[in-house]
């Protein structure tokens, strides 16, 4: 498994001694767990070493020097800063592969034996595992694609507006709503359709345009004016079915997971601007430009992640990719920074190989 992230100056782990290791190691993986400052006392109950409260309290001194812990409140215990989230994740994390019993879950909530439903249900029901399984907010999204035309088919409604029906490669079927140039008659609707589907089978839509342009004087010479007209329209209709509000689709699932056990004000704000921002149509191109630049998994922690640094949340993203091994897609996690990023990691992974071998099917 290849994971990417921002990792630290590899002196700051020569910093740290057994006994500093062991006390960072446990105040993390304790905030991870209940999302709690620890203290000195608790600490010396949980650590494998025998070592005072004031004994600990020195080396908590040390570390908050380092920038890897913070006090939030005077007399409270101590949490793990973003630097030091990022160190954990860097030095101590170990990520192993699912077992047997986790993939075949993972699978059956997915229903990877159905190759028959739509690729929309496939990701939902991804998102939808993912939520469950992580008690976070699961997230799938799936680019703009140039898809496949194999038939398209013009169907008059009025004296001004024509249906054109357009059958995809994977036998969906798109209905657009096309405005008419005056005077065009029944037969050249047949013509204009009949001269595109002899053009367009099994290519996309860049394809088509292409041709059409390599071909220019032999579409003047086949086609009246009004019928080259309708042409033109008819490619406009099934550029619309790709473009606009659709080019992207973020499918989130789970968001009420992140309001379990949030009470403090600024907490629920932090949520309304994470909400916000899922919501936002460019947050789409950046997170797959986040999935992107790593080829695995990938971690963001706080404002590592412009995206989502104003609620300051945890993002874990991997990437799937089509038939042409294209990146298409990015499945993830968004969460608070105490995820479990260690039991995570490998569920989002395997979740994105999934995704990219039942696209291909």
């Amino acid at each position: 498994m290849d994971m990417d992230g921002k990792t630290l100056p590899a002196d700051l782990a020569g910093a740290l001694d057994d006994r500093s290791r062991e006390i960072f190691r446990a105040l993390v993986e304790s905030y991870m767990e209940s999302g709690d400052p620890l203290g000195s006392r608790s600490l010396s109950r949980m650590l494998p070493m025998s070592l005072s409260p004031a004994s600990i309290r020195n080396v908590m001194s040390d570390l908050e020097d380092l920038g890897l812990i913070y006090s939030p409140h005077v007399s409270a215990g101590r949490l793990p800063t973003q630097k030091g989230l990022r160190f954990f994740v860097d030095a101590f994390m170990q990520v192993g592969d699912l077992q047997p019993e986790m993939r075949e879950s993972i699978e059956r909530q997915v229903h990877s034996e159905d190759q028959s439903r739509p690729v929309d249900t496939l990701l939902t029901e991804a998102s939808q595992m993912l939520s469950g399984m992580t008690r976070g907010a699961g997230l799938v999204i799936a680019s703009k694609q140039d898809s496949v035309v194999r038939h398209i088919e013009f169907i008059r409604l009025d004296q001004s507006r024509a249906l054109v029906v357009l059958v995809g490669g994977n036998d969906q079927v798109e209905n657009r709503i096309m405005e008419l140039p005056e005077g065009v008659t029944a037969g050249q609707l047949v013509e204009a359709a009949n001269f595109l589907n002899a053009h367009l089978a099994g290519r996309t839509l860049s394809e088509v345009r292409s041709e059409l342009e390599r071909i220019t004087d032999e579409v003047r010479n086949e086609l009246d004016a009004l019928s080259h007209d309708l042409v033109q329209r008819g490619l406009a209709a099934w550029a619309g079915s790709q473009g606009g509000a659709g080019a992207a689709r973020l499918i989130v699932r789970g968001r009420a997971n992140l309001l379990e056990g949030v009470s403090e004000v600024e907490e629920l704000d932090r949520l309304r601007m994470l909400f916000d921002e899922l919501e936002r149509k460019e947050s789409l191109v950046e997170l797959m430009t986040l999935a992107e630049e790593g080829s695995g998994v990938r971690i963001f922690i706080g404002s590592e992640n412009k995206l989502f640094s104003l609620s300051g949340s945890s993002v874990i993203v991997a990437p799937w990719r089509d038939d042409a091994n294209r990146v298409v897609g990015a499945v993830g996690i968004i969460g608070p920074t105490r995820l479990n990023y260690a039991r995570i990691v490998p569920m989002v992974d395997y979740t994105a190989q999934l995704v990219s071998k039942l696209v291909r099917k």
